[in-house]
């Protein structure tokens, strides 16, 4: 009968190391270590069952896991590289030995913003362009209303007239034809 599965974890770097196995021995050789990290401290026994769900569906796969995000990471990095001190003597050394300008690189520029403001220049006058255009436009529809309504009530106070002039006609007709029926 095989052995029930454990899940082990060991520190890798800025990652955890999980694998399901058999045994501690098992665990060691699935990470390909070479010494009892068991004995040291630096690897474990798993308990807690949501760590152990991946591993235990891949019996005998190394399960690689970040600790942390980027930004813990980057945090957790001193403020300035830190040389050792043989390296800082040799250096400077050497640069007494040899002329500065020849030895150390000059810093590089950093890149041109032209093209960049060149761009947000053109989006800038085009916005510009944009509005005054629309604005004029704005303009010419108020004035195109105000001429409808001008024509509208125009065509109103006409119609109006005509109207009352055809009932007037109207009338005149109907009286005439009653006349007429009479003679």
């Amino acid at each position: 009968m095989p052995r029930k599965l454990k899940v082990f974890r060991t520190s890798i770097g800025f990652h955890d190391a999980y694998v399901a196995a058999s045994s501690q021995k098992a665990a060691l050789t699935a990470w390909g270590a070479t010494a009892n990290l068991f004995t040291r401290g630096m690897a474990e026994e798993v308990l807690d069952p949501k760590l152990m769900e991946e591993p235990l569906a891949r019996p005998g796969k190394v399960i690689r896991k970040a600790r942390g995000t980027m930004a813990d990471h980057l945090a957790a990095l001193p403020e300035a590289p830190i040389k050792p001190a043989k390296l800082r003597s040799k250096n400077a050394d050497r640069r007494t030995a040899t002329p500065a300008a020849k030895n150390e690189r000059r810093p590089v520029p950093p890149p041109s913003r032209k093209k960049l403001d060149e761009t947000v220049e053109a989006v800038r006058q085009a916005e510009l362009a944009y509005s005054e255009q629309r604005r004029e436009l704005e303009e010419r529809e108020a004035e195109v209303r105000r001429a409808r309504r001008a024509l509208e009530g125009e065509h109103a106070g006409r119609m109006k007239e005509l109207e009352e002039r055809r009932a007037s006609a109207e009338s005149d007709y109907r009286s005439a034809i009653e006349q007429w029926k009479q003679t």
